[in-house]
């Protein structure tokens, strides 16, 4: 057989197997159903949206609040959060979200893992009632913005910028150059605005005097048992137990069934979804405008 065959066979060979597994991929997605059972329950049925990963978009935790909202056959919602928070419009779109369905008048509960801080607290104030464990970690109230200055790294390997602006203020934050005291002002400005959103919100939601939640919220955490007794949430309890305060609200007597969505995956994402995340945050970390975040910073 000639060098040529064997290429050809080769390569048709490739392109049957990438075929094959393309249609694979298909017919998977169009058979999974949208919804799984979590639970052995035969009661009405309670629906499970997990918000557990840094909040870098909602439009995952909105559609999933706004499609069981919607669903008469779903008689409550638990929100479980294990997040340290992250983008100041993402958390404020879910705590929006999460508000509208409790004025919907469907009870919705928030059920907080290990950490649920900053922009994970943020969107859990808008809930019916708020359960976090003993120990889990709450709060870190207010708001940060860090960026990086690489104008003496390309300095030593003889790499320079030239930045062309309408205004003093156009480049601020940019890692080419350092800040000037009229860029940290700025930014400082942004933050406390931001920062009042966030502790306006809690004094609203959880009732409770602004000046009492401005003198604890200096990003500092709280155990779920400190933040019971400040008021920042309403019991303690496990995740089990948020489903049960769920169903009682929405008078469903027995055990009730646990409903979640099946996450659907498109092809790309399958192929390149864990390639695309390594991108971005490489992106973010290098190249980014400063990012202002109601993230808590954990320690390493």
């Amino acid at each position: 057989m000639s060098k040529t065959a064997k290429w050809l066979i080769g390569i048709f060979a490739f392109l049957a197997v990438f075929f094959l597994f393309v249609v694979f991929s298909f017919m998977t997605l169009l058979g999974e159903d949208e919804t799984e059972d979590v639970s052995g329950g035969t009661a009405g049925t309670v629906a499970l949206v997990e918000l557990n990963e840094p909040i870098m978009s909602s439009e995952r935790i909105v559609q999933q609040l706004k499609r069981f909202r919607e669903n008469p056959s779903v008689r409550a919602i638990v929100l479980r959060i294990e997040s340290p928070g992250g983008g100041v419009a993402a958390s404020q779109e879910i705590y929006e979200e999460v508000k509208k369905t409790r004025a919907y008048g469907k009870p919705i509960v928030v059920s907080m893992g290990s950490v649920a801080a900053s922009g994970g607290y943020y969107a859990a104030i808008g809930a019916s009632r708020i359960v976090a464990n003993p120990g889990s970690v709450v709060g870190s109230i207010g708001v940060i913005s860090q960026f990086m200055h690489v104008n003496d790294l390309l300095a030593k390997i003889g790499v320079s910028s030239t930045t062309i602006k309408s205004g003093s203020l156009k480049d601020a934050g940019s890692p080419y150059r350092q800040p000037t005291a009229e860029d940290k002002r700025y930014f400082q400005e942004m933050v406390d605005d931001i920062y009042d959103q966030f502790v306006t919100a809690v004094a609203e939601e959880r009732k409770l005097d602004k000046s009492l939640v401005r003198k604890y919220a200096d990003g500092r955490v709280f155990t779920g048992r400190k933040a019971y007794d400040l008021g920042l949430i309403d019991t303690l309890g496990t995740y089990q137990d948020a489903i049960t305060i769920a169903a009682e609200m929405a008078q469903v007597y027995g055990t009730p069934r646990v409903i979640k969505e099946r996450k659907r995956e498109t092809l790309s994402e399958r192929l390149f979804g864990v390639m695309k995340d390594e991108v971005r945050g490489l992106k973010n970390e290098l190249l980014q405008q400063p990012v202002v975040e109601y993230r808590y910073q954990q320690p390493q």
